[in-house]
C-alpha cells in the first residue's frame, strides 16, 4: 500500500513544478478538508517553503536601511563659536559695514547689502564685483571674484 501512494505522488511533483501557482493554492484550501490532498501537498509546501525563506531575509533588509535613515538627521550640528566671535573692522571696511564689532559671517552679509544696494556685481559675469571707492580702499584693486573677497575682508578683520 506504502508503495501505491507514493507512486502519485510522484506522478503529481512534476506537474505542480509546471504550474506552482495553481496546484499550491487549491491545495492549501483542501489541505483541512481531507488527508489525501495534505500528502500531496506536502512537496508542493516544501518547494515552495525555500522561496518564501528567500524572500524574507529582502524583507527584513530594507526596514534596517529606513532606521538608519531615520537617524542620521537627529544629530544637530553646533555653531563653531570662531565664527560668532565680534571682531572690529578697520577703518576703510568701518565705511561700508559700520564700526561696531561684529561677526565674520554678519561683515560678509553686510558687504553683499552694500554691494547689491549699489548695483556693484558686474552684469555679465555675476561672481565678479566692481569696486567703488569705498570698496578699491578694502580690495586693493578694481574687480575681484567673490571668493577672493572674504579672504580681503579677513585682513581688515581684528
Amino acid at each position: 500500500m506504502a508503495t501505491a501512494k507514493k507512486a502519485p505522488a510522484k506522478k503529481t511533483a512534476p506537474v505542480t513544478k509546471a504550474a506552482p501557482a495553481k496546484k499550491a493554492a487549491p491545495a492549501k484550501a483542501a489541505a483541512p478538508a481531507k488527508k489525501v490532498a495534505a500528502k500531496a501537498a506536502a512537496p508542493a509546501k516544501k518547494a515552495a517553503a525555500p522561496a518564501k525563506k528567500a524572500a524574507a531575509p529582502a524583507k527584513k533588509a530594507a526596514p534596517a536601511k529606513k532606521v538608519v535613515a531615520k537617524k542620521a538627521p537627529a544629530a544637530k550640528r553646533t555653531v563653531n563659536a570662531a565664527f560668532m566671535k565680534a571682531l572690529t573692522p578697520s577703518a576703510a571696511l568701518s565705511a561700508i559695514v559700520g564700526g561696531k564689532p561684529l561677526p565674520r559671517t554678519e561683515v560678509v552679509k553686510q558687504m553683499w547689502v552694500y554691494i547689491k544696494k549699489n548695483k556693484l556685481q558686474d552684469a555679465i559675469n555675476k561672481r565678479m564685483i566692481n569696486a567703488d571707492a569705498k570698496l578699491k580702499e578694502v580690495f586693493g584693486k578694481a574687480q575681484v571674484t567673490m571668493f577672493e573677497m572674504a579672504g580681503l575682508i579677513g585682513k581688515h578683520l581684528k
